[in-house]
């Protein structure tokens, strides 16, 4: 099928040679593209929206022919979440507990300690009632029950979260490993430990604990000191070692006590060189190997993982390693931990463990368990990781009966009896939490069901519509010379997608304002048999229905009109200019025309054609000559507002805003009557003014007006101009920080008043003229003024002009003053020091002044969202000087604030800073300032803080290396770090900070308390970074304080 662009064209080619009082049915129906082939199938690879007839692409190739039942339902199997026969059950993965789920299948498959487990006390759960859930409380009780669920249940998973939860550990953070495994058997030995049952009570150590000592033996007198301890899994050292016969016996490695660390000898009474050794005494019946792969690098900062290959062998002979026997201690291999990922702050816990039962090797992934073929254990993919190291180490040859890898964190051997009973082997589930677990698997059963059942009706509802799809729509196509009808392509797809509920239909949507079937809808419609529709609409309600009757005549006409008149604008655009050119004769008449109307009337008419042909005579639509704004008195920065605005309306520029004929001759031209006419049948709504039309009444008057107001107003700039020239250049003013000597008074108004009144001097005929002074802003409610003369000199006095006694002899008599406020030297007559005292005039109020103060520093200190910068030092040496803060603009930026015109009642931004202290009851109101409110004094301060207090200039000037920041007072110094490393590439550990010279070096302390305020600089000075850029994954995992299990159930909280 052509494109949809084609189609248009074709559809509309016949308007070319049509009038608009000529149109047929036939060139309705060609409009609306009645006649346009319908595509077979197989022919679109889509459906082609600009042909209603194209019922191909729409979501049927779905349901022509037959089905698998599947795609009916997105239900997965329940089945598949039953528990396979002769396997294990996997735990769920609460997102970063995979280290807690490899221990607890390890713990699991410890018979002894799961033997033990299920003879604990549990009086909740033996007198439980099995209509309500059971829910442990505590951690025995949560594990007890967790091994029965991984013993019987039915499920292939299970959740463990009520054990996480009840240890309280962050399921999103991923934890040290070897230290959870120490933390919870710590915890569980304490808990068992409180058991009646002797048997319980030492479960732990019977499994678990070994001993030995550390024996120093002096070297002048050969005397043994021994300290005996207990240990419940032996940490050994994997660096330069290659077996783990090589770490033990490295554990086991003589140490020579020697210079400063010599041993002090009880028998020789004074410190001697000494040697020391640790002596296995006894092993426990399952004894763990930490291998120490995670280790502490000074360099970085940070932990690290040691990819180092550790082979170990299946059966370990202990005996060679204990003191005193000389007898076989043979451990047999039965689980390996292992970790997937270079990261040790990343990466993914399983375990391999040794069915007791079987002697099958099983992987424990989480949710996934695969039983391991032949009984052997098998790494196999758990080494295939990246190295980041320059070379790759090859994975050396084992022997037979060891096993090597480089990712075992934990080893686990038991020790071998000489008979094994086969009855030690079977553990059975106490009678209470039997029936606990039967419970949760009739639960279990339930839902199996309760999903099989919603599998079976989804099936059997897409039957049904398969069916009524088939024979629907073979309906749909409506035939030559049949009656039809249109309905949505959306309805049509969303009715083939068994995915969404069918909504009744609605052709709502595409009606025009006549209230038929709109023309450009007709690529969202598609075009049925009378007999399809009524089916569908039956079924499934909605409306109007459009037939035939309902192709809209108005619309294709207009239509019609727009396109004629497109294909006449350049002929006519010709004509208009060559007319537009000639004068008018003495007797013929014209008609007014915008000249910006003139030069733009042919973009104007291609818009207006464009709009009627994209939404032909809808309702919402603006018409030409339509007035967009409500008229407004007076016509005084007429031309002046619509410079800016782009021209909508032809002849818009000439209309006033009374919407007569504008009094400005200039922007206006008179044209004969013939171009005219030609305008008008691009522009029916245009405005029409005669040569004899009168100009706006309304706006002559208050033409008049103001021309009369300007020249008094320009007499009045140039009175005040003459009597205050020294202020209004800005020459010989006097200043604070060096006082004149002929006066010993100055007299001080808001600085505000000065400048609005230089602007109106400047410009009197666009600017209002400042009638008052407006004092008070500068008092606080209880009428004391709330500057000092040292806070004058350190910056308040950004808000303040100071004035000679002439001067304000000049201000009091041409303006009005609601308070005088002045500034007086006193000298001390009675010393001849020269000591000198200023005092303002009203007095210092002190209490609204520290409130003040105290408001601006708590708002310096509680911000959020605001800006600071990140300056870089080079070579040890601030390559960047800190500019000074900016007081004053610059000449361009003064000029630019001259030239732009204040609108009446805008506030000024600078001076908006400092909100009205006070405002007294009776005196004048301040021009442009009448709307403030008196306010108290901490809301003032907390209104001038929160913009900075003190009026700076906005624009920080960004130097080389420096960058913003967004930041907030409560946030801590490590997340200002952290943003810094994204800003920078600089690793938190390599960041050295300061402010004002001053380091910054607390970590955990806010930013508030280190006194880093709103436009802080802050210089960051780099170490030298790591040579091992492949651990800056590390770097991103630490820039959060690890806490560990800080405040979780494994240290008592």
């Amino acid at each position: 099928m052509a494109p949809r662009l084609q189609l248009e064209k074709a559809a509309w080619r016949w308007a070319e040679t049509v009038k608009p009082e000529d149109i047929t049915h036939e060139h309705i129906e060609l409009a609306y593209r009645i006649a346009v082939l319908a595509c077979k199938r197989g022919a679109c690879r889509r459906n082609c929206k600009g042909n209603p007839n194209c019922l191909v692409g729409i979501g049927e190739q779905s349901w022509l022919g037959e089905i698998d039942e599947n795609t009916f339902h997105n239900i997965d199997d329940p089945n598949s979440e039953r528990r396979d026969k002769n396997t294990f059950v996997g735990l769920t993965n609460l997102g970063a507990t995979c280290y807690v789920n490899t221990f607890l299948q390890v713990w699991f498959h410890n018979l002894e300690l799961r033997r033990a487990l299920y003879r604990f006390q549990n009086s909740r759960a033996e007198g439980h009632n099995t209509d309500s859930d059971y829910e442990p409380r505590t951690i025995c009780e949560h594990l007890q029950y967790l091994f029965a669920l991984l013993q019987n249940s039915n499920r292939r998973y299970i959740d463990p979260s009520g054990l996480v939860k009840a240890l309280g550990l962050d399921t999103g953070q991923q934890q040290d490993a070897q230290e959870f495994s120490k933390l919870f058997l710590s915890l569980l030995e304490d808990t068992l430990s409180k058991q009646k049952d002797p048997n319980l009570q030492n479960v732990i150590q019977q499994q678990f604990c070994g001993q030995f000592s550390y024996v120093t033996v002096c070297n002048k007198c050969g005397r043994e000191s021994p300290l005996p301890s207990r240990f419940y899994e032996l940490e050994l050292n994997i660096q330069g070692h290659k077996n783990l016969t090589e770490c033990v016996t490295e554990f086991l490695k003589e140490e020579k006590l020697e210079g400063d660390n010599r041993y002090y000898c009880e028998s020789c009474q004074s410190k001697q060189n000494a040697t020391r050794r640790i002596k296995l005494q006894s092993l426990p019946r399952t004894l763990n190997f930490q291998l120490m792969r995670f280790v502490f690098d000074r360099q970085s900062g940070h932990k690290k993982k040691l990819n180092t290959f550790i082979s170990f062998p299946e059966v370990l002979d202990m005996g060679p390693f204990l003191e005193g026997t000389e007898e076989k201690c043979t451990y047999e291999l039965s689980a390996v931990l292992i970790h997937r990922g270079v990261s040790a702050y990343s990466g993914h816990y399983i375990a391999h463990v040794r069915d007791a039962h079987t002697n099958d090797w099983y992987k424990f992934n989480d949710e996934e368990i695969e039983k391991m073929e032949g009984k052997k254990l098998q790494l196999g993919v758990e080494e295939d990781i990246a190295e980041t190291g320059k070379s790759q180490t090859r994975k050396p040859k084992c022997s037979k009966g060891y096993h090597c890898s480089r990712n075992a964190y934990m080893l686990v051997y038991q020790q071998q009896t000489e008979e094994i009973d086969q009855t030690e082997t079977n553990v059975e589930v106490p009678a209470f939490l039997y029936e606990l677990v039967e419970q949760d698997n009739k639960k279990f059963e339930e839902w199996c069901n309760e999903m099989a059942d919603m599998r079976k009706q989804s099936v059997d509802k897409g039957k049904a519509k398969h069916e009524e799809v088939k024979e629907l729509y073979e309906l749909l196509p409506a035939e030559d010379g049949q009656s039809y009808e249109f309905v949505p392509l959306e309805w049509l797809k969303k009715w083939l997608d068994d995915s969404t509920a069918t909504k009744e239909i609605d052709n709502s949507q595409f009606l025009c304002s006549h209230g038929k079937l709109h023309p450009d809808k007709i690529g969202e419609a598609k075009r049925i048999s009378l007999k399809a529709a009524s089916l569908l609409f039956d079924r499934y309600g909605g409306g109007p229905r459009l037939d035939w009757s309902y192709l809209c005549r108005d619309c294709v006409t207009q239509r019609c009109r727009v396109i004629r008149l497109k294909n006449q604008l350049n002929e006519d655009y010709k004509e208009v200019t060559n007319f537009a050119k000639a004068s008018l004769k003495s007797n013929e008449s014209g008609f007014w025309i915008g000249k910006a109307s003139l030069r733009s009337w042919r973009q104007l008419a291609l818009d207006q054609l464009e709009e009627d042909e994209e939404e032909t005579k809808h309702n919402n639509s603006k018409m030409n000559g339509e007035k967009s704004s409500s008229p407004a008195d007076g016509v005084k920065g007429e031309s002046d507002d619509r410079d800016g605005e782009e021209m909508k309306n032809f002849n818009e520029d000439i209309l006033c805003y009374h919407g007569g004929l504008s009094i400005l001759e200039n922007d206006r031209r008179l044209v004969s009557a013939e171009v005219w006419n030609k305008l008008r049948m691009y522009f029916p709504k245009a405005p029409e003014f005669a040569q004899h039309h009168e100009p706006c009444q309304q706006c002559m008057r208050l033409d008049r007006e103001g021309k009369e107001n300007e020249a008094l107003n320009r007499m009045m700039a140039n009175e005040q101009k003459s009597s205050l020239l020294n202020l209004f250049q800005e020459k010989n003013r006097p200043t604070l920080q060096k006082w004149p000597q002929d006066t010993d008074v100055l007299y001080i108004v808001p600085l505000y008043f000065v400048e609005e009144w230089r602007k109106f001097i400047r410009r009197p005929a666009k600017s209002n003229p400042v009638s008052n002074v407006g004092n008070s802003i500068l008092l606080c409610p209880h009428g004391g003024f709330m500057f000092t003369y040292d806070s004058m000199l350190q910056g308040d006095a950004q808000h303040i002009a100071l004035l000679w006694p002439a001067e304000w002899d000049v201000i009091y008599k041409m303006f009005l003053v609601d308070h005088v406020i002045s500034i007086y030297r006193i000298h001390d007559k009675t010393q001849d020091n020269g000591n000198v005292q200023y005092q303002t005039h009203p007095d210092l109020c002190r209490e609204c002044r520290e409130g003040f103060i105290f408001q601006q520093q708590r708002d310096m200190r509680e911000y959020a969202q605001a800006t600071v910068y990140v300056r870089k030092v080079i070579d040890k040496k601030m390559m960047i000087k800190e500019s000074a803060p900016e007081f004053s603009v610059s000449g361009s930026d003064v000029e630019d604030e001259r030239e732009e015109p204040k609108i009446d009642g805008e506030k000024d931004p600078d001076f908006s800073q400092l909100p009205s202290l006070h405002q007294s009851e009776g005196g004048a109101k301040r021009q442009k300032l009448n709307d403030t409110v008196s306010l108290s004094a901490p809301a003032v301060a907390s209104a001038s803080a929160s913009k900075s207090g003190i009026r700076r200039s906005t624009r920080h000037r960004k130097l080389r290396g420096e960058k913003a920041l967004i930041v907030s007072a409560n946030q801590t110094l490590k997340e200002l770090k952290i943003q810094i490393m994204h800003a920078f590439s600089v690793a938190p550990f390599d960041q050295n900070l300061s402010i004002d010279g001053r380091c910054l070096t607390d970590d955990s302390a806010t930013l508030g308390s280190l006194g880093v305020i709103p436009e802080s600089i802050i210089c960051l000075k780099a170490d030298e970074p790591i040579a091992d850029y492949a651990a800056m994954d590390d770097v991103y995992q630490v820039c959060m304080p690890e806490e560990g299990f800080k405040g979780t159930g494994l240290l008592g909280h």
